[in-house]
């Protein structure tokens, strides 16, 4: 299928498949002799698979992009990224990966499960120690939480959530990974740590400034410096099996569009782009 505009006697024939995209269609067609043959022209269903931490943005990402394109529908699914990547390494129906995890991208990326061209990293976050607003600890730093007073800390799994193995990153950093893993609860997406902490099921919890920024019933103790940690970075790609890739890619861009950015900041993102 033709790619570029057309120059006959003076008029320029512009590719359907760009015009259809605009309008949130997708185009499977034929080229013959510089003219384009639509044979399908139909609505389109995108599948995105994003970051937890990045649900309530997505909900309003996906409002604003129906406004555009009213023909492309979103659905999203929001998990642990190391599990959106485990789903799609085993072949789940995946349009666009929007990871808040590097490793996660790459990964998929040494694996050929990507349309490479399309990586983009779109935001960055801060990783935070919260505690129950009511809380009478008396820790400041991350550093404190091997104190006596503290019996239990919320974290992701390291293997499957990124912020966990941020987590990991920081008291490795400090020298006190061992000693907090043996009070460690772990758990999966993120937002469950947040949920455990907003109830109290746990004295205190690391997760994204993000997250703890959507709640009133948690307190920020302490905010890590970014020296202890891999770069916290969201990359987002459409998929190399995806059926969609014109629209799919079409959105992977507009994440980084005027309106996108407006949203995320709004829920403490930090853009890249």
């Amino acid at each position: 299928m033709d790619t570029v505009s057309v120059n006959k006697n003076g008029r320029i024939y512009v590719p359907i498949r760009f015009i259809a995209s605009a309008l949130g269609y997708d185009v499977n067609a034929t080229s013959s002799g510089g003219t384009i043959n639509a044979d399908i022209i139909t609505k389109v269903e995108l599948s995105i698979s994003a970051a937890a931490s990045l649900k309530n943005a997505m909900t309003e990402i996906q409002a604003l992009y129906l406004k555009e394109k009213p023909n492309c529908k979103l659905t999203i699914n929001t998990g642990a990224s190391g599990t959106l990547q485990t789903q799609i390494e085993q072949g789940a129906t995946v349009d666009v990966f929007f990871s808040a995890a590097s490793s996660n991208m790459n990964t998929l990326k040494t694996k050929g499960l990507l349309v490479d061209s399309t990586v983009k990293n779109l935001l960055g976050n801060d990783v935070v120690l919260i505690v129950p607003k009511s809380s009478t600890l008396g820790i400041t730093s991350f550093k404190d939480v091997t104190d006596s007073s503290v019996k239990s800390i919320g974290i992701g799994e390291p293997g499957s959530v990124p912020a966990g193995k941020y987590a990991q990153d920081v008291f490795t950093y400090y020298g006190i990974w061992d000693t907090v893993k043996a009070k460690a609860v772990f758990g999966s997406p993120v937002t469950q740590i947040l949920t455990w902490v907003e109830t109290g099921n746990v004295d205190c919890g690391v997760v994204y400034s993000t997250d703890a920024a959507a709640s009133s019933k948690v307190k920020v103790i302490a905010i890590v410096a970014d020296s202890t940690h891999t770069p916290i970075i969201y990359p987002a790609a459409v998929i190399k099996a995806s059926q969609h890739t014109v629209a799919a890619t079409d959105f992977v861009n507009f994440l980084s569009s005027s309106g996108a950015k407006a949203i995320f900041v709004k829920y403490g993102f930090s853009t890249l782009t």
